[in-house]
């Protein structure tokens, strides 16, 4: 076996960033978030062969195991690999840690023991400028970069399936480096689109659909099976992970995967996790009508904090549903499981497993979301495990110390 190969790589969860990353982290560890075409796991196993596994959250575990041998390589999780990155952490010895400018340890090689003590012998600070996720508006803001940076990996020495003449490009179809600028994998559809690439490539995933009508302007990417509906207009930096389908209006969007906005409304600046499903007409604002600074919802700080934005939509966490026609003022945050309905604008956080709207919440019993989960994840011909209700049990039992 290739001595790569061999390597036991884990991504851990930095606790700091993990908390300021949810309710998008409450199901899933940080290097399971999608920023550009892929998750950041997958981007690590990409460029850097290794046997992959997650040092996260407890209740996570279960689902997200750990392979723990005497020599690991420790490697931050909300971390995005660049080739001077990679370069440093292939140099580690045992003992060693890579750390940031501020002190954040990148990575470290060693035994489980040492890494939890931060017992190192030799600490090397690494200026580097990888793709970093450490707030929740960072995966929007960042998605740009993380589309560009993916599509050159994923289509590096490849052909795509031919465009169909009956769509529009506008822009040049090849790159000043001589390569594509739509990238279409087997079995994909386009059919009647206007595609501009004057501002970033175009990525259609394996199976996936773009209908007659749609104007996509790049950076833009689907991953396997995702569905862009007839008519429907897509900004740039907007990924669609995999099953998700997408209609009306989008802006700098980033949906996690199994997520549907099929119908007219308009999203922007916004982050949409995994089995979540947005009503028709329904539509959040991303920019204050005074154009001052945004706050977002904090959950370790319990408070709304300054973000520097003027620009931040609907952060939406996994499971979580809106009725036709909702509406959403300027940065709303929605936890796990939340059901929104009713007319009027409902607060700007949701704690995890309500539901009702701008009238008031009641709680979501346990027993009904697991029902409403199971009938959305069969459309997919997925199942609700016996794991994934544990992992709900465990984040119910502390909702309540986030609302």
């Amino acid at each position: 076996m290739d001595i790569q190969n061999k390597r036991n790589i884990i991504l851990f969860d930095n606790g700091d960033v993990r908390n300021n990353l949810l309710p998008l982290t409450f199901t899933r560890p940080i290097a399971d978030l999608r920023v550009g075409v892929m998750t950041i796991r997958e981007k690590w196993q990409r460029v850097f062969p290794g046997s992959y596994s997650y040092f996260t959250a407890d209740y996570l575990q279960e689902k997200f195991p750990i392979a723990i041998t005497d020599d690991n390589l420790f490697v931050a999780g909300n971390i995005c690999p660049s080739p001077a990155l990679v370069s440093n952490i292939e140099t580690l010895g045992m003992g060693e840690a890579l750390l940031s400018s501020k002190g954040e340890m990148m990575a470290f090689r060693g035994n489980m023991e040492d890494f939890n003590s931060r017992k190192f012998a030799r600490e090397i600070i690494c200026d580097d400028d990888s793709l970093t996720i450490a707030m929740l508006y960072d995966i929007f803001m960042e998605n740009h970069r993380g589309i560009v940076e993916d599509y050159a990996i994923l289509t590096r020495g490849r052909t795509g399936e031919p465009l169909s003449e009956t769509n529009i490009v506008i822009g040049s179809p090849i790159g000043a480096d001589g390569t594509p600028l739509i990238f279409i994998e087997d079995g994909a559809s386009v059919e009647g689109a206007v595609l501009n690439v004057k501002n970033g490539p175009i990525y259609v995933g394996r199976n996936a659909e773009v209908m007659e009508g749609s104007c996509l302007r790049g950076p833009v990417a689907l991953c396997e099976h995702a569905v862009i509906n007839m008519g429907t207009k897509v900004y740039g930096a907007s990924t669609f992970g995999p099953y998700c389908k997408v209609g009306g209006e989008v802006n700098n969007v980033v949906m996690m995967g199994y997520s549907n906005k099929a119908h007219e409304g308009f999203l922007g600046n916004a982050v949409i996790g995994e089995w979540c499903n947005i009503g028709g007409g329904t539509t959040a604002s991303n920019l204050k009508n005074d154009y001052t600074e945004i706050k977002l919802w904090n959950y370790p700080a319990h408070r709304f904090l300054r973000t520097g934005l003027q620009f931040c939509g609907l952060i939406m966490g996994d499971h979580s549903k809106t009725g036709i026609n909702c509406m959403f003022n300027t940065a709303t945050v929605l936890g796990v499981g939340v059901n929104i309905h009713g007319s009027g604008f409902p607060r700007n956080f949701v704690a995890s497993f309500s539901e009702g709207g701008a009238s008031g919440f009641s709680d979501v019993p346990l027993p009904k979301f697991f029902d409403i989960a199971r009938r959305m994840m069969a459309r997919r011909d997925k199942e609700l495990s016996e794991t994934d209700m544990r992992i709900f049990e465990a984040i119910y039992s502390i909702a309540d110390n986030y609302k």
